[in-house]
């Protein structure tokens, strides 16, 4: 039997499977963050219907949903998170609905501003990436 093919497990680092990064150390951090590159990519190639006037904010948001959203998601039934991966996959989140709502003028000094988290979560009632993970994880 030949044996040249077979590498001992403690060279091997990463594989990637089924478009899941698997490594030696059991760590998810790689794997967020190829999916968080791979829904970039993602929302790059969609930026002229986020940044459209016509489409209603509601389509956009269905639009973040149905497209954007499962590429980042694939296989997140695996994830335990960490707080700083919780961030990290919110961070994300917020540039894409930031996008879609648009700035905001201040009343006071009439000048355009970025929404705050806490507006974008008044905005966007549907619950946020870090839950929708925790909750596919219970299922």
């Amino acid at each position: 039997m030949k044996t040249d093919n077979i590498v001992p497990l403690k060279e091997w680092k990463s594989s990637s499977i089924l478009g899941t990064t698997l490594t030696n150390q059991h760590s998810i951090q790689e794997e967020i963050k190829s999916r968080l590159k791979l829904g970039n990519a993602c929302y790059y190639s969609v930026q002229n219907l986020k940044s459209s006037s016509l489409l209603s904010k509601n389509l956009k948001i269905k639009i973040y949903r149905t497209i954007i959203l499962p590429v980042v998601l694939y296989g997140c039934e695996t994830w335990s998170l960490t707080v700083g991966e919780e961030r990290r996959l919110r961070v994300f989140e917020n540039r894409v609905l930031r996008r879609v709502f648009g700035p905001k003028r201040d009343e006071v000094t009439k000048k355009w501003r970025k929404l705050y988290n806490e507006e974008l979560s008044d905005l966007y009632s549907l619950p946020n990436i870090v839950r929708v993970v925790k909750s596919r994880r219970m299922r």
